[in-house]
């Protein structure tokens, strides 16, 4: 098979280097570039030491950027905004892997980044990166926009729930627990590993504007209200979701289960997870770091009609990278596992 020329805009943050390391060994991939202003001319290795005589490439500028076949935008929320058209005469698809594009209406812009968004046509056209929601839309598409960390999580967890009308619309809560790379920032050169301080920190308490893409993928035409608060633990990677919902009928577990299976029992990347006895009964963020799995398992409350939803995801991987490599494999007609095959480590 032909291969395909695939550059990184960006590449000097955690998203860029976790780019490079799935994309080196993507069977049809041929890196071309990777840009970051900062550190032009300077080996990948130098920023993103795990790729150390593993991958030859130096960071170039962005007017030196070449047609390719395809790009991954790794850049803060705002840049790829204002240079889209620029990009999209240099490659024939694109991911974005900032918020710019993931909301489908302007108005929900100015309400959840808190600026007017200028190309409304865009927003329109960029397919939202979940594929287990949106998987026919990405073939053989042009631009798609990678969903956030938290919000795949959440959506990935609640789906099947709100899709059936299970649960009380109004009054989901939903509390993320994550790791310091969540932020997406890279540590600046010769400084140290990301945050392992121990301090807990409240990321977002409330209005946190991943929860502008669960309402927009939730909701199914009704009214539905979730509570989310996100905070920052001692982890580097990783997101483990619980979600408390109330159901509207007396369903068993069994019941809750075959929901699950019937959305989720053929997907590659998904997997059910709900044992009746050992160390890990429900989804573990520890266990997935590296991988594109994301875990999900529920509990019943016996005494009232609460369920529980657990899910446990790697957020550069399944909430960011990962993902991103799992849609570009769907626009390109391939094997959506092409190049993602790691199942994480354990223990750890």
């Amino acid at each position: 098979m032909k291969e395909v020329s695939v550059s990184i805009v960006g590449g000097s943050g955690y998203t860029g280097g976790e780019l490079l390391r799935l994309l080196h060994f993507h069977p049809h991939v041929r890196l071309q570039q990777i840009t970051s202003e900062k550190n032009r001319g300077r080996p990948v290795g130098r920023v993103h030491p795990n790729l150390r005589k593993v991958n030859g490439l130096k960071f170039c500028g962005l007017a030196e950027l070449e047609e390719a076949d395809h790009l991954f935008l790794c850049l803060p929320h705002g840049e790829a905004l204002q240079k889209i058209d620029f990009f999209r005469e240099r490659a024939g698809s694109i991911i974005d892997l900032s918020g710019d594009f993931r909301l489908r209406h302007p108005a929900e812009y100015q309400r959840w980044y808190g600026r007017e968004h200028p190309r409304a046509d865009l927003l329109r056209e960029a397919v939202y990166g979940i594929p287990e929601l949106h998987r026919e839309r990405m073939r053989g598409a042009a631009f798609v926009s990678s969903a956030g960390c938290n919000a795949t999580a959440v959506i990935l967890a609640l789906y099947p729930l709100f899709k059936k009308g299970l649960i009380e619309e109004t009054s989901t809560v939903a509390e993320v627990k994550a790791g310091s790379s969540q932020a997406g920032a890279s540590p600046a050169p010769g400084s140290h590993h990301p945050d392992r301080s121990g301090a807990i920190r409240a990321y977002k308490p409330f209005g946190h504007r991943h929860l502008g893409e669960m309402y927009q993928e939730l909701a199914f035409g009704r009214r539905i209200g979730i509570h989310f608060s996100a905070t920052g633990i001692d982890m580097v990677r990783g997101i483990h979701a619980v979600c408390h919902t109330f159901l509207k009928e007396d369903l068993t577990e069994k019941d809750i289960w075959k929901v699950y299976r019937e959305a989720y029992g053929r997907e590659p990347f998904i997997r059910i997870i709900k044992e009746q006895s050992g160390f890990h009964r429900l989804p573990d963020p520890r266990i997935l770091a590296g991988s594109n799995f994301c875990d999900i398992g529920f509990v019943r409350d016996k005494d009232s009609r609460r369920l529980i939803v657990y899910s446990a995801l790697d957020n550069l991987m399944k909430g960011a990278v990962g993902q991103a490599v799992q849609a570009f494999n769907i626009m390109r007609g391939w094997r959506e596992t092409l190049g993602l095959d790691f199942p994480g480590l354990y223990p750890v």
